[in-house]
C-alpha cells in the first residue's frame, strides 16, 4: 500500500483505523477507474484487489462467508477512494458521499448483502463523519468479474468551491 508525503485529514483518520489507501488498480478493461463531471466523481466497479491481486474469489454464502466479504467490500471501498484521489488529488476535497453502488456474488440462499456492503458504508462514515452519509444499492448477482466476491462504486460530491 502506498503513502504519500501529502497525508489528508482523511488519510490520516483511515492511519487511525490501521488502514491506508492501497496503489490505484488498473483497469482490467477499455475505461477509467474514476471520472470527474463538474463537482461529482464516479468510480468505476471496484474489486478487493491489492497489489495487483484478487484477494478472493468465490461467491458469499458458499466459499466466502459474510464477514469475510464485508472486509473484503472495505478493500473495495478503500480501492474506490484511491481512485477519486488520482482524480482529485486530496480527499479533503470531498464534501459528501453521495452513492454507494454494492454488487455482491450470492450463492443461491444467500440474501444478506446488505450486512456485506456495510463494509464499505460503514468504513465512510468512520473517515467522512456525517459527510459520509450517503444512499445505498446493495444488490446480489451470479457473478462478478475475476470470480470477485463484491464489487463497489462510489459517487461523491466536492466542496461548491472546488475549481474545475
Amino acid at each position: 500500500m502506498m503513502t504519500d508525503a501529502h497525508s489528508s485529514k482523511v488519510e490520516a483518520k483511515l492511519g487511525e483505523l490501521g488502514l491506508r489507501l492501497p496503489s490505484i488498480t488498473h483497469p482490467i478493461g477499455a475505461y477509467v477507474p474514476a471520472l470527474r463531471m463538474g463537482q461529482l466523481v464516479s468510480t468505476s466497479g471496484q474489486l478487493p484487489m491489492l497489489d495487483g491481486e484478487i484477494r478472493a474469489k468465490g461467491k458469499v454464502g458458499a466459499e466466502i462467508s459474510a464477514e469475510e466479504a464485508k472486509d473484503l467490500a472495505q478493500l473495495c471501498c478503500l480501492n474506490a477512494l484511491a481512485a477519486i484521489k488520482g482524480v482529485i488529488g486530496d480527499l479533503d476535497r470531498i464534501e459528501r458521499v453521495e452513492r454507494v453502488v454494492g454488487y455482491v456474488a450470492s450463492a443461491p440462499d444467500f440474501i444478506a448483502q446488505p450486512l456485506v456492503v456495510n463494509g464499505a458504508s460503514e468504513l465512510l462514515g468512520s473517515v467522512f463523519g456525517e459527510r459520509g452519509t450517503h444512499v445505498r444499492s446493495a444488490v446480489g448477482v451470479a457473478v462478478l468479474p475475476l470470480g470477485s466476491p463484491v464489487e463497489i462504486e462510489l459517487h461523491v460530491r466536492l466542496s461548491p468551491h472546488d475549481e474545475y
